[in-house]
């Protein structure tokens, strides 16, 4: 086997053939099956060695994998326990039962895994051809075809592990790394949408009851798209909202009114902060988890113009006046007023911040959470702010004449002040704060800039391709 894996590599340009047979040596001796352990080393280029790999052994390589028109009958005959658990994907039938030439086609990315070809052959009882394709191709199959969490979801509906004592047990799911929980639970199903959603590098996660169905939507890159979700999932409605609920402190016996809430997650060793919120509709609670990364900010993450962020390094050093970053929700104004806080913290520097929520934690930093419900609003807190002595403060939104008022007097005796507006441009900045209220000329004296932005979409590492633009076109950009 050695040289079978080993022979693709120096076709395909490995340059450490000595390491590469290490990595095969040992995962021998650990009884795994080689191919992960070079796949995860990042050795090989995975497409050209996983094709050449194929190629030498004779199987056919598939460069797409559609999705299958009637997946019900694939799902039927090869269980997600078997698919998910082995990693083996049924993509379609061929042949003719009629004719007794019917197999069912299974792709998979590792064909020295012994195990699942058997398990295969023991689940589905029929002939099977094998294909073989990417890693990553087969993994989003899977997804497609079982749904996020599906060999967990089958094992709960067996074992009917679906009563809230056994829900409660796990108070708070802190870790969600892939090899936690090992028996099947809600807790460990709610864990890996999570997980699912990060892996996505998804900014939300909505959980929408609808009339026969619990429908799991991410937001990446600014768009919602639908998650495959395991059949008959709505007899988990009840549960995995009331897991969401547990893990996020709030009043499972409360169905009626809106809840707010915090989840503190660890994964892959990074701290993530998850926002919750319930909303009641007639279908029932539908939850929204906003999943924000602690991370360590600075300018040069925000990949400005060099143009742009010599002028922000220069409004920085200003010691007074006002700051304003403008732009629509999910634009990353938050992002940037801590990159800007992080610019500026020093030992000699005081920097408060009243915010709604406070989305991520700044050493050095006094933070300040607003509490509407006991009075603490943005007005009422940067009133005892200002008699703290801070040298810079940070308001989480301008939203009313109040808070824009003393935002403004604050600024204009002696504090550097930064904030967000919700506004599609900066010249709307302009505008939204006389229609607030507030005098021209008071604008004029204290606020420095107006500074506008969006997030710009990514694309797809393995789908994008190289274009050539005119001059004018990039200019438009």
């Amino acid at each position: 086997m050695t040289e079978l894996l080993i022979a693709p590599a120096r076709n395909t340009g490995c340059n450490d053939i000595d390491l590469l047979s290490e990595v095969i040596v040992a995962a021998a001796a650990g009884q795994r099956s080689p191919l992960d352990d070079i796949l995860d080393a990042e050795m090989v280029d995975e497409e050209p060695y996983m094709r050449t790999l194929a190629n030498s052994l004779g199987i056919h390589w598939l460069e797409e994998i559609p999705s299958p028109s009637e997946p019900l009958p694939l799902r039927q005959i090869c269980g997600p326990q078997v698919a998910l658990r082995h990693r083996i994907l049924p993509v379609e039938f061929e042949g003719s039962e009629e004719h007794g030439t019917r197999r069912l086609v299974i792709a998979t990315y590792d064909p020295f895994n012994l195990a699942a070809r058997q398990a295969a052959v023991q689940a589905v009882e029929m002939p099977i051809t094998w294909r073989m394709a990417s890693r990553r191709r087969v993994h989003d199959g899977l997804r497609r075809l079982y749904g996020v969490g599906a060999d967990t979801f089958e094992q709960i509906l067996e074992g009917r592990d679906l009563d809230y004592e056994n829900l409660e047990q796990g108070d708070e799911a802190s870790v969600i790394d892939e090899d936690e929980d090992e028996e099947a639970s809600v807790v460990k199903f709610v864990n890996q949408i999570i997980r699912e959603a990060l892996e996505q590098r998804a900014t939300d996660i909505h959980v929408e009851p609808l009339s026969d169905n619990l429908r799991i939507r991410y937001r990446v890159d600014g768009v919602l798209i639908d998650i495959a979700v395991p059949e008959n999932i709505k007899a988990l409605q009840s549960s995995v909202i009331a897991r969401l609920k547990i893990m996020s402190r709030l009043d499972i016996a409360e169905r009626r009114l809106p809840q707010d809430g915090r989840i503190n997650l660890s994964f892959e060793g990074s701290g993530i902060d998850v926002r919750v919120a319930t909303v009641p509709t007639v279908e029932g609670e539908s939850v929204s988890l906003r999943l924000l990364n602690q991370q360590k900010f600075n300018i040069g993450m925000l990949s400005m113009e060099s143009s742009v962020q010599d002028k922000i390094e220069r409004l920085l050093e200003l010691s007074n006046g006002i700051i304003l970053i403008t732009g629509p929700t999910g634009s990353g104004k938050s992002t940037s007023l801590y990159s800007f806080l992080s610019e500026v913290n020093a030992p000699e520097t005081r920097i408060v911040t009243i915010e709604d929520p406070v989305e991520n934690k700044l050493d050095g930093v006094m933070q300040i959470a607003v509490k509407s419900e006991i009075g603490l609003t943005f007005a009422s807190g940067l009133r005892s702010i200002l008699r703290a002595d801070p040298d810079i403060v940070m308001i989480g939104e301008i939203r009313d004449l109040e808070t824009a008022e003393i935002a403004i007097r604050a600024s204009l005796t002696g504090h550097l002040v930064f904030s967000t507006l919700h506004t599609n441009d900066a010249l709307g900045g302009i505008g939204r704060l006389t229609d607030m209220g507030v005098e021209p000329f008071l604008l004029s004296a204290a606020v420095r800039a107006f500074l506008a932005q969006r997030l710009v979409r990514r694309l797809c590492e393995s789908c994008r391709r190289p274009i050539s633009l005119s001059e004018e076109k990039k200019q438009e950009l």
